[in-house]
């Protein structure tokens, strides 16, 4: 059985979860929690960067990042279940799985701001570069929100785990500033129950 390395927080972890869901995957896999800052944590056996998700193989190799991750569901899936085809919507995709990626990335270095590192010690410049980053990207997707299927794409899913992840830690939706992309969370909760079965949690 393969394994996965993740947490019920980490969006990236969710995306994996979720791909495997749509690439008949989800029932072969089991998920480990793991604590990344924990230096005897198994997962950096598995990986040295000690990030997550990191899948396992039944051959006792490891896949990391999520993108990697999600690339190899696919393929052994046999193909076209989360990633196109054709390769102006697939590069469409991968795009839109990069921005939502970025958005996170920049977020989660907010985050560890203000948890690594006493309030005197706070870089407001870099604060603000990465405010600027996620504020960007979300208007970007705001003025063209994704479309909620019940069989969506990775960057898609992307999107959307990247959205509630945002909301549980920073309450980015329910400020109001973002109502599509708000919608589209509720629309994508409806039509994908491997989705609304992940919510992230402490």
């Amino acid at each position: 059985m393969l394994k996965l390395h993740s947490s019920t927080t980490s969006p990236f972890g969710r995306k994996a979860k979720v791909a495997a869901y749509f690439t008949g995957f989800a029932e072969k896999m089991e998920v480990l929690t793991a604590d990344t800052m924990d230096p005897s944590d198994p997962l950096r056996k598995d990986n040295p960067l000690g990030k997550i998700p990191c899948l396992v193989l039944e051959d006792g190799s490891s896949l990391y990042d999520s993108r990697v991750i999600v690339e190899y569901f696919d393929h052994e899936a046999g193909g076209g279940k989360i990633f196109p085809t054709e390769w102006k919507a697939r590069l469409a995709t991968l795009k839109m799985q990069a921005l939502a990626d970025g958005i996170v990335d920049a977020a989660i270095l907010k985050l560890y701001e203000g948890r690594f590192r006493p309030q005197e010690k706070h870089e407001p410049a870099w604060i603000a570069h990465q405010s600027g980053k996620v504020e960007r990207g979300l208007a970007v997707l705001e003025a063209s929100p994704p479309v909620a299927t019940a069989t969506p794409d990775i960057g898609v899913i992307a999107v959307a785990c990247m959205l509630e992840w945002y909301e549980f830690r920073f309450q980015g939706l329910s400020s109001g500033q973002y109502p599509k992309l708000a919608g589209f969370v509720k629309d994508f909760n409806e039509k994908v129950p491997a989705f609304a079965k992940t919510k992230p949690h402490v």
